[in-house]
């Protein structure tokens, strides 16, 4: 991948393509971002650049990207160079196996072809794994130290990157020892998304590069040259995104969805219609599948944040969609900014436990009570 296909990010591209040609990257480095801001593109560019032949050539004088087309180029984006190694989550495919990353480095080719902003529940449905947790093994830490043991076979540099580190368990420290004394020319790139799920003995010993979330204007950007969105429409899906850009695919995904109906439902059946309407309307919203309620509550959290900053800019908040200006506005009287801070708080719990297989009756059911508690003093009826 060149740096000219990640999305945004043009400060750090040109950070990173710095380092590289001054020498000044670690030997281990760890890129930690949120979910579709880039973290794996990145790493993977870098790689590119890192092993591009007329990069080598030129020394401190190449640019900020690899070439594309000498053999070394065409290897890296084709995920075969040999002294590039990828380890991530797998499970086995049998009782009994001990998994390793090359058990399944065809089906890594291919999601990374497709799904470069994947997260990792993505790529274990893309391996079938349903409800089976995926791990980087013990197993596959012996793999690891093997082949960069190894003398390289094109390269200088030996490169490993690993992503989601964050399921490498206790049996990580077996690394410890390579990454803290690595073989000649040899480099560790770690793409995660949860510092905090990471072993502290593998943190302490990366460099951290932070990946920013992704602006706006470049997400909507890239769904106008990538997915062929006209300009109004990228934009409105960016608003929405929060700076992911595999969330704005997913909106793209739910487009025909009338979320705002739906929400004008809810917000009827908590401040009018009473507990029948509010017990049907839970049953409706429970059998839409987890990652259309995540796509719901992320469209209320959308006009939620709207609605304050209407509050906040008095008129000169931007351009906005006339249906989703009103339906802001109508929140505004119905909740102060405490009350809708509060709701944005709910909504974003909520979410975090439909990701993690919540009960979606009790958790709705939940949250309508939750939402009748926080606005009930200042209820009005929502209408088309």
């Amino acid at each position: 991948m060149l740096f000219k296909d990640v999305i945004g990010q043009t400060a750090l591209k040109a950070r990173l393509a710095g380092m590289a040609r001054a020498g000044r990257l670690s030997h281990a480095i760890l890129m930690l971002g949120p979910e579709g801001a880039g973290g794996l593109s990145l790493a993977l560019a870098l790689c590119q650049y890192l092993i591009c032949d007329r990069v080598r050539e030129a020394g401190e004088q190449a640019g900020d990207d690899a070439c594309g087309q000498c053999p070394s180029c065409q290897r890296a984006q084709k995920l075969i160079h040999p002294d590039i190694h990828y380890s991530y989550p797998v499970i086995p495919k049998k009782a009994g196996d001990k998994p390793v990353s090359t058990d399944y480095i065809t089906e890594w080719r291919e999601f990374v072809r497709q799904y470069p902003y994947g997260n990792v529940y993505d790529w274990l449905q893309s391996i079938g794994a349903e409800n089976k947790q995926g791990n980087i093994t013990s197993q596959e830490c012996a793999e690891i130290i093997h082949a960069l043991n190894l003398k390289s076979f094109e390269s200088p540099t030996k490169i490993l990157v690993m992503w989601m580190p964050e399921y490498l368990g206790n049996e990580g420290n077996k690394l410890l020892k390579i990454i803290e004394e690595p073989p000649a020319n040899t480099l560790f790139i770690l793409v995660a998304v949860q510092e905090s799920l990471i072993l502290p003995t593998i943190l302490s010993r990366t460099q951290l590069v932070k990946v920013p979330p992704l602006i706006d204007e470049d997400v909507a950007q890239g769904l106008e040259q990538r997915a062929g969105l006209d300009p109004g429409k990228a934009r409105l899906v960016a608003s929405i995104s929060d700076g992911d850009y595999r969330e704005a695919l997913l909106q793209l995904q739910h487009a025909d969805d009338d979320w705002q109906s739906l929400l004008r439902e809810w917000l009827n059946a908590i401040l009018k219609n009473g507990p029948v309407a509010q017990v049907k309307w839970v049953d409706t919203v429970s059998r839409l599948g987890r990652e259309k309620q995540k796509q719901f509550l992320r469209y209320f959290n959308h006009l939620l944040e709207t609605a304050i900053r209407i509050g906040a800019m008095e008129g000169k908040e931007g351009p906005l969609p006339e249906s989703e200006r009103d339906f802001a506005l109508r929140l505004n009287k119905i909740a102060g900014r405490e009350q809708q801070e509060a709701i944005l708080e709910l909504l974003d719990d909520a979410a975090y436990h439909i990701e993690r297989n919540a009960n979606a009756k009790m958790l709705f059911h939940a949250l309508s009570l939750k939402l009748y508690h926080i606005i009930a003093n200042k209820s009005l009826i929502l209408i088309n």
